[in-house]
């Protein structure tokens, strides 16, 4: 009936939390709105990085390929967002594989460093 914190007999504290008292509802949700943010973040960094290429005039191979490895680690991230957005959708999905979590964050370094890179390059 009240609003307070269940506790427990004789320990005077909270009782723990189990699976059942969890409200499921809105944090699933708020994670996989949380990822499309961070995947279109990196979509504009992949999109801004190939403008500053063509604004520039720059032919060199190297601008090139740096855009093109943007393009590249942009899919990659994209393709790791994705995996993890359809595991949310059927329920509550493992914890986050290390080597995942690894290639999320190279593939986020990856591009501010080619972001940068080409932009001193261009400049």
């Amino acid at each position: 009936m009240g609003g307070g914190p269940r506790r427990t007999a004789g320990t005077g504290g909270p009782a723990p939390r189990t699976a059942a008292d969890r409200d499921p509802g809105l944090q699933p949700e708020r994670t996989r709105l949380a990822w499309r943010r961070t995947t279109l973040s990196a979509a504009v960094v992949a999109v801004l990085a190939g403008r500053q290429l063509l604004h520039s005039g720059a032919s060199g191979q190297v601008a090139v390929a740096l855009t093109a490895l943007v393009g590249l680690l942009w899919l990659a991230f994209t393709a790791l967002a994705d995996r993890r957005m359809r595991a949310m959708a059927t329920g509550r999905p493992a914890p986050l594989p290390p080597r995942l979590a690894l290639l999320l964050v190279g593939c986020t370094l990856g591009m501010a460093v080619c972001g940068a890179a080409l932009l001193v390059r261009t400049r």
